[in-house]
């Protein structure tokens, strides 16, 4: 029996699909990239066709020697990296390493990890798809070029540590923009007349607002004109009542931005949670009995709205089980225009396995991202929800009022998910029985005087859409452009909005005066739709960078000589140095917000931010601290690390002691959670109790 040998990219899924395969296969994880640009020198070879001078990544040559050894000894190596450009980058990779040939059949691919998707796909290999590798090398060769040539001119110019990128710089230019927008925003003021009125049987109450005159509509610019219509309004009479019958459809299945701004919304996920966490359900979770380990969604990189015609037969005939045929209607949605239509929309491996079903396998975060994505399926494939709206004009002498009315008459897909833009609609507004020519009373009439606003700030939800309306970036991309300009303190977030900082504004400006192609939207967008015609096999990765770069060298150029230097004042900390007595400032590194001296070079003294939790170390009596590891997760620490190894992942408790030992008390959250001693040697824990479905 021959040796058979797959490589993917996470152990997780690893784990998940080496279940399905058996014995007959080795299923090994490469852990994402192992061969990429060297990050201490540009790497590309500008003057020899852009080429890319590619190096095994630091740390990772143990495990590619692992991978040869294991590729030597198997019959068949199959390459089932993401089923994207950048997994087909990693697969291709493999293939130089491995000495496997491109043109083979070496490449799997699969859109959900479930058994019988992972067996299908065996069953028809093929070779790597250049056109798709290529696209992802120009993307990667035109975000190097501009990254390492940009920021040292920053970093002389303005502060070390800064970057520029092709996406990130854009997207800081249209938060800044926006912020600019408010700055500059000045409010007009508007006044409208509401009239509480009395019709019907039963004289029940309606509002009737002041629309115009003689049925044009009129805006209302001052007091003066909202009291004439108030004084000239001793009644109404009712002109004209229309009936009609509004249908509403139901949403289209997820895409990766669209999973995100709903996931913000709604259960309050930044987009870099969302992610992470559907990356989790993608690669598998144990969910018991005959399926075991599962990938519960398809992948969740995509900007397609397509679902398959199996997935499709299932959830019609679950929804005709559960809700009746009138609930049902099958439904396909078209993709938009610059969508990449190889993968399917998100949504649940098989609708058969309901949220509440596996609720108590998952996570809270991972319940709550699989219920959203479930519910907005299954709602894809229902019927319209319908509403008896009622629109009456009402007159009084020249002056015209409208009321509007409706009452939803058949929930259809609003029976199993509600968008929150309808969350209001759900309560019926519903006006009194009116006719033609009816006199109406007029309980109270008043006036209110209003001002424009200036545009909102962006959310994560709102940018994440104005970069997909725009066509910059791919699903990829959103969640870590978002992270970077965060991280690089360019933008910082208040109350879930994105605002600019003081260096985001000066860099943004320093762009825009010096790169004003690089932070151009529509430059941008264009340079996208060229990349997706390299993936599409219309052109020539390296003629999309001859055409990009000369026109980039004359800028860069020019901005060496013309950027004066801009000195930015650090952010003032409360902490003294204790070397040399100055006040501390706020630094910002790859990792995060840092303290340091403002003597420096004389002083060079700097510090960890300190996060204490009022938890003293068990250990040794030193404060813990909450830190931060390299992949951003919080864990807790003693302050005395290294003398002191004292570390947990789960949150002390403060004011609180073990009962039975007198030990810190760490509370752990999620589907495991309990509050237990961090004491090895003690027993106690607490769970809490689980609500009944009966529970209110």
């Amino acid at each position: 029996m021959s040796k058979k040998l797959l490589i993917v990219e996470s152990p997780a899924k690893a784990g998940t699909i080496k279940k399905y395969l058996g014995k007959d296969y080795e299923v090994l994880a490469s852990m994402g990239h192992i061969i990429d640009l060297p990050k201490s020198q540009l790497g590309v070879d500008v003057e020899n066709n852009f080429e890319p001078k590619y190096i095994t990544i630091r740390g990772k040559g143990e495990l590619l020697t692992k991978l040869k050894k294991q590729a030597k000894a198997a019959d068949v190596v199959y390459l089932a990296t993401d089923p994207d450009r950048e997994g087909e980058a990693i697969s291709w990779h493999l293939a130089k390493a491995l000495n496997i040939d491109v043109a083979s059949s070496c490449r799997v691919t699969f859109n959900e990890i479930t058994k019988a998707a992972v067996k299908a796909s065996i069953k028809e290999p093929r070779s790597i798809d250049m056109d798709l590798v290529n696209a992802q090398q120009a993307r990667r060769v035109l975000d190097r070029v501009v990254g390492y040539k940009i920021s040292p001119i920053l970093w002389e110019k303005v502060k070390k540590g800064l970057s520029a990128g092709r996406v990130q710089s854009v997207a800081t230019r249209m938060i800044c923009d926006r912020e600019e927008e408010i700055e500059n925003f000045v409010p007009k003021e508007y006044w409208t007349v509401e009239a509480i009125c009395l019709g019907g049987k039963g004289k029940k109450e309606f509002t009737a607002k002041y629309y115009g005159e003689n049925g044009k509509e009129v805006e209302l610019t001052c007091r003066e004109d909202a009291d004439k219509i108030i004084n000239d309004t001793a009644g109404l009479t009712v002109d004209l009542v229309k009936e009609s019958e509004v249908a509403k459809n139901p949403p289209p299945p997820f895409t990766t931005s669209t999973l995100q701004q709903d996931a913000s919304r709604k259960i309050g996920f930044s987009t870099y949670k969302t992610m992470q966490t559907a990356q989790t359900l993608y690669e598998g979770v144990n969910i018991g009995g005959k399926l075991g380990t599962v990938g519960l969604i398809t992948y969740m990189r995509t900007d397609s709205l397509r679902i398959s015609a199996e997935a499709q037969r299932e959830a019609i005939g679950y929804l005709t089980a559960e809700y009746g045929k009138e609930y049902v209607r099958p439904r396909q949605y078209k993709s938009g225009r610059n969508s990449q239509d190889a993968h399917e929309a998100i949504r649940p491996t098989s609708i058969n396995i309901t949220p509440e079903s596996i609720k108590d396998k998952l996570s809270n975060d991972q319940f709550k991202l699989y219920k959203l994505i479930w519910e907005r399926f299954a709602a894809s494939q229902m019927s319209a929800a319908v509403y008896n709206s009622v629109s009456v004009t009402l007159s009084s002498a020249s002056h015209t009022f409208k009321a509007t009315g409706s009452e939803l008459k058949f929930k259809g897909y609003m029976k199993v998910y509600i968008e929150g833009s309808d969350l209001q609609k759900e309560k019926d507004k519903t006006l009194p029985t009116l006719e033609e020519g009816q006199s109406v009373e007029i309980k109270s009439i008043d006036s209110m005087q209003h001002f424009t606003k200036p545009p909102a700030r962006y959310s994560e939800a709102a940018l994440v859409h104005a970069l997909e309306e725009n066509g910059i970036g791919r699903p990829s991309t959103y969640a870590p452009t978002i992270t970077t300009i965060v991280s690089r303190g360019y933008v910082r977030r208040v109350k879930k909005q994105l605002v600019p900082t003081e260096l985001g504004m000066i860099t943004t400006d320093i762009m825009k005066k010096s790169f004003e192609d690089i932070v151009d939207v529509e430059f941008t967008a264009g340079m996208e739709k060229q990349l997706d015609e390299v993936e599409d096999g219309k052109l020539d990765w390296v003629k999309v960078l001859e055409s990009f770069y000369p026109g980039f060298e004359k800028n860069l150029e020019k901005a060496t000589k013309d950027i004066e230097k801009v000195k930015i004042k650090d952010e003032e900390s409360d902490v003294v140095c204790e070397k040399c007595g100055r006040k501390m400032v706020y630094k910002i590194s790859k990792f995060g917000k840092f303290l340091a001296c403002p003597g420096y070079p004389e002083c060079k003294n700097t510090k960890a931010i300190r996060n204490e939790t009022g938890v003293k170390c068990p250990v040794c009596g030193g404060e813990i601290l909450a830190k931060k590891s390299r992949k951003g997760k919080t864990y807790y620490g003693c302050e005395n690390n290294p003398k002191c190894d004292f570390m947990v992942w789960d949150t002390p408790v403060k004011k609180e002691k073990c009962p039975e030992c007198g030990g810190v008390l760490l509370k752990r959250k999620g589907k495991n959670a309990k509050t237990y001693c961090s004491n090895e040697k003690c027993k106690f824990e607490i769970k809490p109790e689980r609500k009944s479905k009966n529970d209110s």
